[in-house]
């Protein structure tokens, strides 16, 4: 017997339970609104609220302690910002469950789960439900900010032709830093041109200087050998004659 026995089973294991409940929570700050069975809507109700208390603390114990339980951290950023402060002001029943009626097929109670500040239909509701004298000051507020005077008109006039004139002057510099940066560009071209004439002339002068070294060190040659032949021509003779 279940006597004094809190929760459901959900006719799963411990760890499959709690990982339901985790899937169905994340489900449920991503999208505001889920729809399951009744069971596991209930489960899941006792589930995340705890979690949406310890998240208006907004503390990095609070932050730790939700994070053991949602493991999805776009999720628990989620409802330490937007949730948390859209429900800040309510102390507790952050959520709501609606019952849909069965499901085709095993007969599950269906139920749909969904955050009570994130109801769309029953914000319209609350705005349908406004009373008329706030309605028709609204409406005078909005008369009076839809009839601006003629002095405001005359004044955006003369800020527009203002506003013409500054876009023709930024113009007008700007093809002027265009037409210097062109000149800029040619003459370093030109200096360029100039620097690469100069390399090319002084390669010349070294060429020519080599080729004159080079023929002077030819001639230098030529003048010893003639000697040395000279010399030999001589012993020879010698030789004859002393024969």
């Amino acid at each position: 017997m279940r006597h004094r026995l809190k929760g459901r089973k959900l006719g799963r294991t411990r760890s499959h339970r709690i990982s339901t409940l985790r899937s169905l929570a994340t489900a449920l700050i991503k999208h505001k609104k889920i729809t399951t069975t009744l069971a596991k809507a209930k489960e899941a109700k006792r589930f995340i609220e705890p979690l949406i208390t310890k998240a208006k603390d907004n503390s990095i114990h609070s932050k730790r302690l939700v994070s053991k339980h949602i493991k999805d951290r776009e999720a628990v950023t989620e409802l330490f910002t937007e949730i948390a402060e859209k429900v800040g002001d309510r102390p507790g029943g952050y959520t709501r469950v609606v019952k849909l009626g069965t499901r085709l097929g095993d007969a599950a109670e269906m139920a749909i789960l969904e955050l009570v500040d994130f109801n769309e239909l029953a914000q319209k509701k609350k705005k349908k439900s406004e009373p008329a004298e706030d309605k028709a000051k609204a409406v005078d507020e909005k008369a009076e900010a839809a009839a601006p005077p003629a002095e405001i008109e005359e004044a955006e006039v003369v800020e527009e032709t203002d506003v013409k004139e500054e876009a023709k002057e930024a113009v007008d510099v700007k093809e002027e830093a265009k037409d210097k940066e062109a000149v800029d560009v040619k003459e370093k071209t030109e200096v360029k041109e100039e620097a690469k004439e100069a390399v090319d002339d002084k390669k010349e002068t070294k060429k020519a200087s080599e080729e004159v070294k080079t023929a002077e060190k030819k001639e230098e040659k030529a003048e010893e050998a003639k000697p040395k032949e000279t010399a030999k021509d001589v012993k020879k003779s010698e030789k004859k004659e002393d024969k």
